[in-house]
């Protein structure tokens, strides 16, 4: 038992520091990628599908798409920032004190992530609300049950590709929420006192 508490006081605030930015760095980096090529696959599915059959396209679902290809292009910018954390545990690792960056640097650094995933959110949820808007719109204006289900315009009907792109979105969203979180925790961290 003498041999535990020896072993956690054996490493130093700064080396606790490095191990969290590296493996938050590491999670937030394969986590977002991975959802972020999934959405980005059915996202240029979607589109190209759409393309090919103009009837389809809402306003509102063309708008959402648009917002949701934006949340993606942005979710790059979060992707490359959970990496630059693996980066920055590097640098806290050096035994040269010259190569680690200042608290107040990596403060900088870590501000900047919040706002690109914030960003992100934002435009996941604005692109959200458009696709459910123009879904609902679909919905409301199909014939109910026994009132002519022969008069419906094939433009009005709910497709599988737009609950696809629902979930395109959705998973945009969770990737920039793991982002989110794990640079809120990286502030903690560095913010707790030691």
């Amino acid at each position: 038992m003498s041999q535990k508490p020896r072993s956690q006081s054996s490493s130093s605030p700064l080396e606790e520091i490095a191990q969290a930015f590296r493996l938050t760095g590491w999670i937030s980096f394969w986590s977002q990628l991975v959802l972020g090529v999934i959405a980005s696959g059915i996202l240029v599915f979607a589109s190209l599908i759409r393309n090919t059959n103009a009837n389809q396209t809402a306003v509102g679902t063309g708008l959402g798409i648009f917002f949701a290809v934006a949340a993606v292009i942005n979710l790059a910018g979060s992707i490359f920032w959970a990496f630059r954390y693996t980066r920055i545990a590097r640098q806290l690792q050096s035994t040269n004190p010259n190569n680690r960056p200042r608290k107040a640097e990596t403060m900088v650094l870590l501000r900047t992530g919040l706002i690109v995933n914030l960003v992100g959110l934002i435009l996941a949820l604005v692109g959200a609300e458009a696709i459910v808007g123009a879904l609902l719109a679909k919905a409301l204006t199909l014939p109910q049950q026994g009132s002519g289900l022969l008069q419906i315009n094939p433009s009005q009907i709910i497709s599988a590709l737009d609950i696809v792109v629902v979930q395109a979105n959705t998973q945009t969203l969770v990737a920039h929420f793991i982002g989110l979180m794990g640079t809120i925790w990286l502030l903690n961290r560095i913010t707790k006192p030691q």
